[in-house]
C-alpha cells in the first residue's frame, strides 16, 4: 500500500455523526430520512454534524433502509427546444429544493414504445416517483401496467383513461387571448402556424385559435403544420408573405415566430404596419429583438414547482390520488411592438433594416 494512501483519512460514517451530535445512529437515520417525532434542536445538532464531518449518506442503503431513494425520475424529450428544456430544469430545480435528486431518461421519439422504455429505465433506478416532462403521443395504456406502482404526474396531457395526474399551462386560453387580440385591432382574420399536429400542446393551441375566431363569426382558414423551427417558421413565411390578405398571423411558439417575421421583412412586408405576428412561450430573447415579439407568456417554473409538489403530495399519502385530476397553470399575454393595427400592404421594392427602423 502507498504512504500516501494509508495518510488519506477515512470517509465519515454514521457512527461518527452519532457520536459528535451526542445521539443514537436511530436518531441520525430518522434526520436523514426526513423522518417526524425528532425535536428541531435535536435535529439542527445533527446536521449541523453532519455539515462539519463532510458526511454523505450511502444511497444504497438509504434506500434499503427508508425504502426510499429519495430520488425523483423525469421523462424527458431529447431536444432543445426551449418549452421541454424549460421544463426538464423547473423540475430539477424544485426537485433539489425539496431534497430529492433527479435521474433523467430521454425518449429518442415521442412514441409510446419510448415511453414505455424510459419509464421502465427509472423504475428499474429505483425512483420513489415520476414526473413525465415531455409530449407524447401515445396509445392509452394503462397506467399501472406502464408506471408498475410507482407514482407518477405529467406536464402534458394523456388520454384520460390512463388516468394520470397532470399539471398543464392554460395553453388553449392564451391563444385565445392572442387571437382575440389580434381581432380586436381590426385584422379581418388570423391565420395560424402551428406545430406538429400530433403534440397535444399544437391541439390545444389551435382549438383556443379556432374557438376565438368561430366566436367572432369569421371564418378559419386552414392552419399549416411546423415543427417549432425558425426554419419551418421561415418558409412558411415566404408562402404566406406572398398573399396580400394575410395581415395577422399566430405562431405556435416564437422561434416559429422569429422565422416568419424575417420572412415577411425579407418579401418587404412591414411589421407591424402590413402583418402583425404574435408567438407564444416568451423566449428570453422575445423582447430584445429589433422588433419585440407579441407572445404568450408560459410559467414554466411555477407550472414545475405545482408538478413536483403534487409527486411530493402523492409519496406522503403512499400512492396515486383516488381521482387524478388536471390542473391548470395561468398564461399571460405580452403585447409588444410585433403586433398592430393593420396598414396596408407595401408595393415596393424589399426594404433595408434601416427603413425598418
Amino acid at each position: 500500500m502507498r504512504p500516501e494512501a494509508q495518510q488519506r483519512p477515512a470517509r465519515p460514517v454514521m457512527l461518527d455523526v452519532a457520536r459528535r451530535a451526542g445521539v443514537s445512529l436511530k436518531t441520525v437515520s430518522r434526520v436523514i430520512n426526513e423522518e417526524p417525532n425528532v425535536r428541531p434542536a435535536v435535529r439542527n445538532r445533527v446536521r449541523a454534524a453532519i455539515r462539519a464531518l463532510g458526511y454523505r449518506p450511502n444511497s444504497a442503503a438509504r434506500t434499503l433502509a427508508a425504502r426510499s431513494s429519495h430520488v425523483i425520475g423525469v421523462v424527458a424529450l431529447g431536444s432543445a427546444l426551449y418549452g421541454p428544456a424549460s421544463q426538464m430544469f423547473g423540475v430539477e430545480r424544485a426537485a433539489w429544493q425539496a431534497g430529492y435528486s433527479v435521474v433523467v431518461s430521454s425518449l429518442g421519439e415521442t412514441t409510446t414504445e419510448e415511453l414505455v422504455r424510459a419509464v421502465g429505465e427509472l423504475v428499474d433506478h429505483g425512483v420513489d416517483g415520476i414526473v413525465i416532462a415531455a409530449p407524447v403521443h401515445v396509445a392509452p395504456v394503462a397506467a399501472d401496467e406502464l408506471l408498475q406502482g410507482i407514482p407518477a404526474v405529467s406536464l402534458d396531457r394523456f388520454p384520460d383513461e390512463m388516468g394520470l395526474p397532470a399539471v398543464l399551462s392554460d395553453q388553449r386560453t392564451g391563444s385565445r387571448d392572442a387571437t382575440e387580440h389580434l381581432l380586436r385591432l381590426g385584422h379581418e382574420t388570423v391565420w395560424h402556424v402551428a406545430g406538429p399536429f400530433s403534440w397535444h400542446p399544437t391541439q390545444e393551441r389551435m382549438t383556443g385559435w379556432r374557438e376565438a375566431l368561430e366566436s367572432a363569426g369569421i371564418p378559419v382558414p386552414e392552419p399549416v403544420e411546423g415543427d417549432w423551427s425558425a426554419g419551418t417558421g421561415y418558409a412558411i413565411g415566404r408562402e404566406l408573405a406572398a398573399r396580400p390578405e394575410v395581415t395577422a398571423v399566430f405562431a405556435a411558439n416564437d422561434h416559429t415566430a422569429m422565422g416568419l417575421m424575417r420572412a415577411f421583412f425579407d418579401a418587404g412586408r412591414r411589421i407591424p404596419d402590413d402583418v402583425s405576428i404574435v408567438g407564444f412561450d416568451d423566449v428570453p430573447e422575445a423582447e430584445h429583438l429589433l422588433i419585440p415579439l407579441s407572445t404568450v407568456r408560459q410559467d414554466f417554473e411555477a407550472a414545475t414547482r405545482r408538478a413536483v409538489g403534487e409527486l411530493l403530495s402523492m409519496l406522503r399519502a403512499d400512492g396515486r390520488p383516488a381521482v387524478p385530476d388536471l390542473t391548470f397553470v395561468p398564461v399571460e399575454l405580452k403585447i409588444r411592438a410585433s403586433s398592430g393595427p393593420p396598414g396596408g400592404i407595401r408595393t415596393q421594392a424589399p426594404m433595408t433594416m434601416a427603413d425598418q427602423e
